[in-house]
């Protein structure tokens, strides 16, 4: 049986006014599908909207036209409170800055992610998710007592807090020391494959690609640069 699309773009554009009245295009895409825990890494150099994608497919930023649908919801036409409880619940993002709260510690930035989706934390799932990434001795540290590689760790922890269909990762490895960089991204093909999760991982890095069944690269597809 085929695996089912978790993700189906459809006559996707973004685009921005500019002070002089023109219109900048970031994205012009057709179509574009990803199934269910599929692995893909979508490459391309900077400026060529990886990033505005990633954000438009999250709901952080809404297309100026087209749909996005995601385990059969389409994002485009929800409400922003609706966009903002629908991420929480089913999409699991990984920054390339992590974006972890400083004050609280690895685990209740896990707990807090599963709070932001239920309001019902799971604290036995959170810290084997902890476990999962070598970070059960750090569960009482908070971020700026953790290493730039186990900062990383906790951040894939929280994107998987609430079981997502699909998890985005935005240059997971761009911050993390060279001798994390490969753990890092074994950690997250291993833990989305184990979880049958859908893995969109977004790289410039043709090393990082190498690794990946499918690769995607956003300038042979998305008209606003190639076309």
């Amino acid at each position: 049986m085929a695996n089912h699309d978790i993700l189906i773009l459809k006559n996707l554009k973004k685009s921005y006014r500019q002070p002089d009245g023109s219109e900048l295009r970031i994205l012009d895409i057709p179509a574009y599908r990803v199934s269910q825990g599929e692995q893909v890494v979508l490459i391309g150099e900077s400026g060529c909207g990886k990033t505005t994608l990633l954000h438009v497919i999250a709901g952080i930023s809404r297309p100026t036209e087209g749909k996005v649908r995601i385990d059969d919801f389409d994002l485009t036409l929800m409400t922003e409170p609706e966009v903002d409880r629908f991420r929480a619940e089913r999409i699991g993002y990984v920054f390339q800055t992590f974006n972890l709260l400083t004050g609280f510690t690895a685990l209740e930035n896990v707990l807090l992610a599963m709070r932001f989706a239920r309001g019902r934390p799971d604290k036995t799932r959170a810290k084997k998710l902890l476990d999962r990434v070598g970070l059960s001795h750090r569960l009482t540290h908070r971020p700026t007592m953790l290493s730039v590689g186990e900062q990383q760790r906790v951040a894939v922890a929280r994107a998987l807090a609430n079981r997502p269909k699909l998890l985005l990762a935005d240059e997971p490895t761009a911050n993390v020391d060279a001798g994390n960089q490969q753990a890092i991204l074994d950690l997250i093909r291993q833990t989305s494959q184990e979880e049958n999760v859908a893995l969109m991982l977004v790289t410039h890095s043709h090393e990082v690609a190498d690794q990946f069944p499918r690769v995607d690269r956003l300038t042979e597809f998305n008209l606003a640069i190639s076309g």
